[in-house]
C-alpha cells in the first residue's frame, strides 16, 4: 500500500531518465473516460507507439492504487480502461485521491502538472477544455486553462473540444498569459474540424521553432506558462462539418433536457458524437491523437538534440 506517495516511474521512463532520451507525456483520461471499451487499450498502444516511432519514449501518466505513475505499463494501462471505478482526476484531485489510493485518470490539467514536475516538457493531447458554453451562467471552465497559465509545458493538440466555446476560452488563454500557435496555420482548429474560426497571432512551422521557443522561454525567465501548439487534421481527414454541426446541437439539446453538468459534459458530448456519427467521430478522434503524439516526439528530439540537458528530463534521476 501507498505509504510515501511519491511520483513513482515505469521501467522504460526510467531507463529514459538515466539515458537522457526525449520523453513525451500522455494522459490518460482519453484512455478511461474518451473512448469506449476495447478501442481505448488498442489506442492506447497506437498512441505510444507513434511516440517510439518519431524517436521518444511515451509516458502515460495516471494513478495506480493512489500512486501518480509517469509511464504506466501495459497492464496498468488495462486496469485504467477495464475498471468502472476509475476517477477523472485534476490537479486538485491528485491528493485526494492519492489518500484514498484510487485508481485515476489524469486529465490536460493534471497531467501537465505531473509531467512538468517529472522535468518532461512536451505532453501530446487531442483537445484541450475551455470555457463551456452558457459560462456566463454556469461559470463552467475547465481547470486545464488555469493550470496551463503555472506550467511551463509544450502542449500539442488538435485545438479546443468543439463542443465548447472556442472563441471565451481563446481569450481566457490570452487573459492568462498562455502562449498559443498554430502548427504550420494561423487559424485555430476545432478538434474534429479543421478551422475552429478564429485567427491565431503566431505560428510555428517546424519541431525546431518549437524548440526554440522552449529553450526562448527558459533562458528569458519570465514566463511559466504553457505553449498551446495546435496542429489542424488536413481538410481530408476532419469530420464533414455539416455533419459535426448537426451533432453538436442535438447533443446540446439532450445536455439541458438531461441536466448533464460538470465532469459529465464532455464524456457525453463525446459518446453521443460516436453514436450519432456512426464511429466516424471516434475515427477522427483517433487520427488527432496519433498526429499529435507523433509531432510531439518530434519536438522532444529536436528539443534534446545538441543539448547537454534534453527536454526530458531536467529531473535527476
Amino acid at each position: 500500500m501507498t505509504t510515501d506517495f511519491a511520483i513513482r516511474y515505469g521501467e522504460h521512463v526510467t531507463r529514459a531518465r538515466r539515458d537522457g532520451r526525449p520523453v513525451v507525456a500522455l494522459e490518460s483520461t482519453i484512455i478511461s473516460h474518451g473512448l469506449p471499451h476495447p478501442d481505448n487499450i488498442r489506442v492506447a498502444r497506437e498512441i505510444e507507439q507513434a511516440v517510439r516511432d518519431n524517436g521518444a519514449v511515451p509516458a502515460t501518466i495516471g494513478m495506480i492504487g493512489g500512486e501518480v505513475v509517469v509511464g504506466l505499463e501495459d497492464d496498468q494501462v488495462e486496469r485504467l480502461a477495464s475498471a468502472e471505478s476509475v476517477a477523472k482526476l485534476s490537479v486538485r484531485d491528485l491528493a485526494i485521491a492519492a489518500a484514498r489510493r484510487a485508481d485515476g485518470a489524469t486529465t490536460v490539467a493534471a497531467t501537465s502538472a505531473i509531467a512538468a514536475a517529472a522535468g518532461i516538457g512536451v505532453f501530446a493531447t487531442g483537445g484541450l477544455g475551455g470555457v463551456h458554453r452558457e459560462a456566463n451562467v454556469t461559470y463552467d471552465e475547465s481547470a486545464d486553462l488555469t493550470a496551463l497559465a503555472r506550467t511551463p509545458i509544450v502542449v500539442v493538440c488538435a485545438g479546443v473540444k468543439s463542443i465548447l466555446d472556442v472563441g471565451a476560452t481563446l481569450e481566457r488563454l490570452e487573459t492568462l498569459g498562455v502562449s498559443v500557435a498554430g502548427f504550420r496555420t494561423r487559424r485555430f482548429p476545432g478538434f474534429f474540424i479543421t478551422d475552429g474560426g478564429f485567427d491565431l497571432d503566431w505560428q510555428l512551422d517546424s519541431p525546431e521553432q518549437v524548440a526554440d521557443f522552449i529553450r526562448a522561454r527558459a533562458v528569458q525567465g519570465v514566463s511559466e506558462g504553457a505553449l498551446v501548439l495546435a496542429n489542424p487534421l488536413p481538410t481530408d481527414e476532419q469530420l464533414d462539418p455539416a455533419l459535426h454541426d448537426r451533432t453538436l446541437a442535438t447533443g446540446l439539446n439532450l445536455l439541458a433536457e438531461q441536466n448533464i453538468i460538470g465532469k459529465a459534459v464532455t464524456p457525453f458530448l463525446l459518446g453521443h458524437f460516436h453514436s450519432s456519427t456512426e464511429g466516424k467521430s471516434l475515427a477522427v478522434n483517433i487520427r488527432i491523437i496519433l498526429r499529435n503524439a507523433a509531432l510531439a516526439a518530434k519536438i522532444a528530439v529536436a528539443t534534446s538534440s545538441g543539448s547537454s540537458a534534453p527536454v526530458g528530463f531536467a529531473v535527476p534521476a
